[in-house]
């Protein structure tokens, strides 16, 4: 197992900065997730890793070994990308054995490990195929595959999953998750589904403008998020996120004020932005609601429901609802906010609270 360690790593193209100053520890071992939205750097930063892109800035070490200047088919590390990236006129035995080939290990040792790996990820009857007889998530296990029997010292994972339809990319994301008890070793995931992050994580990175906003484990990531970022990106459905000002005790928004304890030193005339995830918005029938609203569309999924709704001086709230519930677009709700699980940000989106007091 691999410990990774990046120093003030910077990236630059002509005159545009992508990657600025990254610091980062990943312990050997460990299933790190990079997060974030298209063009945040995750990829980048990956790709420096592997040594597929130089830095123009800091180090990266490897087992303690700057490897700047060390290439790519020298750093042991596999990677696997999101294209697959398979020989279309090799049979899946070929795919996976060229490496070992070209590493002069026999012949012998070459099937053993090849039909070990294929007996892993469950593709045996397949190893005589060639890629374009395979479905999407086949082929991904392939590379995969390719990738396990270097017995490499870290595992990189551009996307893998991108390609994939919904539904094979759940049952995949079980698949990774399994493997990864299996053969151990550190790996690194890029992605831009922040369910993914969630799942499969022993702790995630999220970027934005290729700065690190926030690293953690994925609960700590949702229930303390760092800043308006990381709360609005990690979660879904997102946050909801109303402008309030703190005034005597109480978050004054444009369609009501919330009398809430523990505001502690939370000086007066205080402009925040209140953070509230939908399943901590319940439906009640008490006089003192918090919010009176109107629906404007639901989406009923059968184990829950989601429900979209609005009011003059809000934006457009989303509840979240477990079972099934007798709610029609235009009905009126009343609804109140459970104050133990209120975010509060300041101006610059920085967190102030994150939960308060019941």
């Amino acid at each position: 197992m691999t410990e990774i360690i990046l120093r003030d790593v910077r990236k630059i193209y002509g005159d545009v900065e992508v990657i600025h100053g990254i610091d980062l520890h990943i312990n050997s071992g460990e299933f790190v997730v990079f997060v974030g939205p298209s063009g945040c750097g995750k990829s980048t930063l990956l790709r420096i890793i592997a040594g597929l892109e130089d830095v123009s800035g800091g180090e990266v070490l490897i087992d303690g070994e700057t490897v700047n200047n060390v290439s790519a088919s020298e750093r042991g590390l596999a990677m696997v990308f999101q294209s697959y990236a398979l020989y279309p006129h090799m049979t899946v035995y070929k795919n996976m054995a060229f490496g070992l080939e070209n590493a002069k290990l026999s012949r012998a040792e070459i099937d053993r490990t090849v039909r070990d790996a294929a007996e892993m990820l469950q593709i045996t009857p397949y190893l005589q195929r060639k890629p374009k007889a395979l479905s999407g998530g086949q082929r991904q296990r392939v590379a995969i595959g390719r990738a396990i029997v270097r017995d490499p010292k870290a595992f990189l994972f551009d996307e893998p999953l991108s390609n994939l339809d919904a539904e094979l990319r759940v049952a995949m994301r079980k698949e990774l998750s399994s493997l990864y008890k299996k053969i151990g070793g550190t790996m690194i995931y890029v992605t831009h589904d922040q369910t993914e992050a969630m799942t499969l994580a022993d702790r995630i990175v999220v970027l934005q403008g290729g700065v690190v906003e926030q690293v953690g484990r994925p609960l700590e990531l949702y229930n303390r998020p760092r800043n308006l970022f990381v709360a609005g990106f990690i979660g879904s459905p997102r946050m909801n996120l109303l402008d309030a000002r703190v005034e005597g005790g109480t978050l004054v928004t444009r369609a009501g004020s919330l009398a809430v304890d523990g505001l502690g030193e939370l000086e007066d005339d205080r402009q925040v932005t209140l953070g509230i995830r939908p399943e901590h918005i319940g439906i009640t029938g008490s006089e003192t609601a918090d919010f009176a609203v109107t629906v404007d569309s639901i989406e009923q999924l059968g184990g829950e429901t989601y429900i979209y709704c609005s009011a003059d001086g809000l934006p457009q709230l989303t509840v979240h609802q477990i079972g099934q519930l007798p709610v029609e677009e235009e009905d009126s709700l009343k609804l109140s906010i459970d104050r133990s699980k209120l975010h509060l940000f300041d101006a610059q989106g920085q967190a102030i609270v994150n939960g308060l007091p019941a």
